[in-house]
């Protein structure tokens, strides 16, 4: 699973040259918000250019707009997938499902009504991720900022993309460029609520995106030894020298933490198991 989704918009030239070697897991090329209108074709035919050289998702327009049919006439062929921005019925899914079919789509959760909606957004056809709009969601709520205001949502993406059987949901962008620390708390207490990777709008905020959403050396010790205490009864209940009670659904946990580790680093510098 990717940690980070890092955006160009898709008229900037010299964005587009640089942001594939950035470091992010994802790009995510805009034809969306960071496109002014009088820059969508240009942007459109930009994308279109540098996806026969480059995998790349592309964030398309809103559904059923006339700039989401040409956008997905251009790019869905060799998008590696589609972002949906503003997602707000099954209906907004099957759309874009028709024509882009078979690719991965990110569903963008913005509204109340996309809210409300999301366990059937969760399951339309190709659905791969849920993915937070933090900024347009905080303006159509009228919330705050801080993790409180949108704890609920957090928690209720985390539940429909659970239930739907797709991978966990991808946090919203952080806008303060300069606030590392803040950026440092938001991605750990999605990370901690069940949400894996998010949106960053630049290169700066990878390091920290990708310190958040990788398992640390401790996290990685505990997972060793609670597979090693539930392997060497068998399978069964066990504690650990810290006196942690574990059994499979911990075990499970724990083998999350490797698989997610191992993807990151190099094997020969995990712990050894046992």
């Amino acid at each position: 699973m990717n940690r980070s989704y890092l955006f160009a918009p898709g008229h900037n030239e010299k964005l587009l040259a640089r942001v594939f070697d950035a470091g992010a897991d994802a790009v995510m090329l805009d034809l969306e918000d960071a496109v002014p209108e009088h820059a969508k074709d240009t942007a459109r035919d930009m994308v279109a250019d540098v996806l026969t050289r480059r995998r790349a998702w592309v964030r398309i327009n809103a559904t059923g707009s006339a700039w989401c049919q040409a956008d997905l006439d251009a790019v869905g062929e060799h998008a590696m997938g589609i972002r949906i921005p503003k997602t707000e019925s099954p209906e907004d899914v099957e759309w874009v499902s028709r024509r882009a079919p078979g690719k991965p789509l990110i569903c963008a959760i913005e509204s109340a009504r996309g809210v409300l909606a999301a366990p059937e957004i969760a399951a339309g056809p190709d659905v791969s991720h849920l993915a937070m709009g933090g900024v347009d969601l905080r303006r159509d709520l009228n919330a705050g900022d801080g993790d409180m205001a949108t704890l609920y949502v957090r928690s209720h993406l985390v539940l429909a993309s659970r239930a739907a059987g797709i991978g966990p949901p991808i946090d919203s962008v952080y806008p303060h460029l300069a606030n590392e620390p803040g950026l440092q708390a938001e991605a750990r207490f999605a990370r901690s609520l069940g949400f894996f990777g998010k949106s960053a709008i630049h290169p700066c905020q990878l390091a920290m995106i990708h310190q958040a959403f990788t398992p640390s050396q401790a996290e990685v010790e505990w997972a060793r030894d609670v597979l090693a205490a539930f392997d060497s009864v068998g399978g069964g209940a066990a504690r650990l020298s810290s006196g942690e009670f574990i059994d499979l659904p911990v075990a499970e946990r724990a083998r999350r933490v490797l698989v997610n580790a191992s993807d990151r680093a190099d094997p020969s510098a995990l712990p050894a198991p046992g």
